[in-house]
């Protein structure tokens, strides 16, 4: 499922960039596939290897005034082959997708075919339900009131069975009145702008909005055609597991225009440059994506495709956009700051480190002009074999520990389980429950998102018999919570991520349980093998044969399993 900023409170790119980077070393086209070649300030360069020694794989550009003062790569593009990242290298962008579908409605809207105001049910008239009341700008700034999703990432969904699937989606709210991110709004502007246009959407976008200022376009689609040129990164997701390809044949209409496209990172920072000095739609688009939309608070605010930061969050102005997460394993993040037209875009492979962690971690040294940070140099050494096994808590949740190499793996059954192993950062108790209660309500069918999600439950696996709330966790910026669905003939594990209106933003049925890879802290003693520090404040304790996780909310004692 392609995703939403998270919204990381990161200082972002200040005028410390150009003093950090080296503004005058603007390097070739032709720069060659080495990882990390010298296409960067050392500084920069050594903690940027730094982190790819700490798990971060993929590519970094950093631009001042249209030059480029860090163009480089890291990390393998393919773990198979040993294939490196390389500045040629293809990442999908999931969610950033949506600035580009945001510029082709400016495109048309600066060539007078269409209004921001315009009822996307007068354009598309086939658009049945409460969708066809809505604007376009309701729909840029995710205030349409849009809740539900019209198809998975990789589900064939030709154009009218789109428009039937989000004519089916109810408002969580009178349009204009709130806001809920909405996958589905962005693939309705696609499909305005192919009507509007008289050209396929995919069409129009390659010939109208991804051309560079050098003649060159920026990348393509990840499944598909026009697809993306160049070699392209094996995302890799939590478990091990390698990503989408990009081999589906579609029809694509489940991600087009919200999650679809796919470009080096090079191109992307470019792009970026092109867009916000209006080499792509007029001064007044500009603006009018430039400019503050829909109120998010603490100084953030949606816009036509990014977020909007004013001065108060980090001293400066600045627009980010972000995606990533869903099956692909790929997440990339883009920065304008208007002060000096600085661009950051950063793309990442693997989830140990992703796009969007990196940034947040070295953001407010570029701020200062300080020397970037690095993490801690990886632990060595083998975890004793005496602490491999199957564990239980008093309460009913247990724990099966594993190793491999100088780690250990930890995974986590049962809510008790999950609640002492991966206690979430800053997120309020009471906000868990209440994602709990929403993920219950929607299992049991009280919605029509729920009714859906429960039919295509029982259609796979039969009648249901029981939900068994499984725990909650923060990964890649949302809440999921666990529940194992028992049936007829069988039970499943699924994690659900939904939003405060009940919609399904993201979702795995039939997935493992929760796991936690862990590093030595001393003997008997191991903590999260988590560079940026951003997961769960725990450390696991091995003595007289019982495993003890301690965290924020105390001590929890597990003896072996018999």
């Amino acid at each position: 499922m392609t995703k939403h900023f998270r919204l990381f409170a990161a200082a972002l790119l200040g005028t410390a960039l150009a003093a950090a980077c080296t503004e005058d070393s603007d390097p070739p086209e032709d720069v060659t596939a080495t990882p990390a070649a010298a296409n960067c300030d050392a500084g920069l360069d050594a903690a940027f290897r730094a982190w790819a020694q700490a798990g971060f794989s993929g590519s970094v550009a950093i631009s001042t005034g249209g030059r480029f003062d860090c163009l480089a790569s890291y990390g393998p593009a393919d773990e198979a082959t040993g294939t490196p990242n390389t500045v040629d290298t293809v990442f999908s962008i999931g969610s950033v997708t949506k600035a580009f579908t945001a510029a082709s409605v400016f495109r048309l809207v600066d060539e007078g075919k269409l209004t921001l105001d315009t009822r996307v049910g007068d354009v598309l008239p086939e658009l049945t339900g409460p969708a066809a009341g809505v604007t376009v700008r309701q729909l840029l700034l995710h205030t349409s009131g849009l809740t539900g999703s019209h198809g998975t990432d990789h589900e064939p969904l030709d154009r009218a069975g789109a428009l039937t699937a989000i004519g089916r989606l109810e408002l969580a709210f009178a349009p204009g009145t709130g806001y809920v991110y909405s996958n589905a709004g962005y693939t309705l502007l696609a499909l305005v702008v192919e009507q509007v246009s008289g050209q396929g959407y995919r069409d129009y976008t390659v010939r109208n909005i991804l051309p560079l200022p050098d003649g060159r376009v920026a990348g393509g689609f990840w499944d598909g055609q026009p697809a993306a040129p160049g070699p392209r990164a094996v995302g890799r997701l939590d478990g091990g597991r390698t990503g989408e390809s990009g081999s589906f044949a579609g029809p694509h209409w489940a991600v087009d225009g919200n999650g679809g496209l796919a470009m080096t990172v090079r191109d992307l920072a470019t792009w970026t440059h092109s867009l916000f000095t209006g080499r792509i739609v007029s001064a007044n688009s500009v603006r009018a994506i430039s400019t503050p939309g829909h109120d998010l608070g603490k100084g953030r605010s949606e816009t036509p495709g990014w977020v909007a930061y004013d001065a108060s969050v980090h001293g400066r102005p600045f627009l980010a956009t972000a995606g990533g997460g869903g099956d692909i394993g790929h997440n990339a993040v883009a920065v304008w700051v208007p002060e000096g037209e600085r661009v950051i875009a950063m793309a990442a492979n693997g989830p140990k480190v992703d796009a969007e962690q990196l940034l947040a971690k070295i953001g407010p040294a570029l701020l200062a002009g300080s020397p970037l940070p690095t993490p801690s140099p990886p632990a060595v050494g083998r975890p004793g074999t005496a602490t491999v096994g199957k564990y239980r808590l008093d309460t009913g949740g247990g724990f099966e520990v594993s190793a491999a190499g100088n780690q250990l793996s930890v995974t986590a059954s049962g809510a008790d389980a999950v609640a002492a192993l991966f206690p979430p950062r800053n997120v309020p108790a009471d906000e868990l429950r209440r994602h709990e209660q929403r993920v219950r309500t929607l299992l049991d069918g009280k919605t029509q998102e729920g009714r859906k999600e429960r039919a295509a439950l029982e259609a796979a696996f039969g009648r249901i018999t029981g939900i068994t709330p499984g725990g909650t966790v923060v990964r890649d910026g949302e809440l999921r919570s666990y529940v194992t669905v028992t049936t007829d003939s069988r039970s499943a594990l699924a994690w659900y991520a939904v939003n405060a209106e009940g919609g399904v933003e993201a979702a795995e049925v039939g997935t493992e349980p929760p796991r936690l890879t862990l590093v030595s802290a001393g003997p008997g003693r191991y903590r999260p093998d988590d560079p940026t520090g951003s997961g769960p404040a725990v450390t696991v304790e091995f003595q007289a044969g019982r495993l003890t996780v301690v965290g924020p909310g105390g001590r929890y004692v597990a003896e072996p399993a018999r």
